[in-house]
């Protein structure tokens, strides 16, 4: 798989997990090596590989920085499984709030 703007759309990257995402960093550093040692050596064919290949490493750091900040959800999926969670925490001290009246109420 090459690592090209086409495949590493803001889109998709915002259903990529952290680790994966740093999984695709690592690769698309690896490539910007290779490209860099073939320019230096005379053998690049293609030089706007070179220019893709920055823009989708600043996009991956992009994305990184943006959940660092909570500007962007870390998972898609895992949005609603927090809400979730959010919910199950309100209902027990809710529930924790009933018990302590009752037992006011009790004396």
């Amino acid at each position: 798989m090459s690592v090209g703007s086409k495949d590493l759309a803001p889109a998709q990257l915002d259903g990529f997990d952290n680790e994966r995402l740093v999984e695709e960093l690592r690769k698309a550093k690896e490539e910007l090596f290779n490209l860099r040692f073939q320019s230096a050596t005379g053998q690049l064919e293609s030089h706007g590989r070179l220019r893709v290949v920055k823009r989708d490493i600043a996009r991956i750091y992009t994305v990184m920085r943006e959940r660092e900040l909570g500007i962007r959800p870390d998972v898609v999926a895992a949005a609603p499984v927090e809400k979730a969670s959010k919910k199950a925490d309100k209902e027990a001290k809710k529930a924790s709030k009933k018990a302590v009246t009752s037992e006011e109420d009790a004396k």
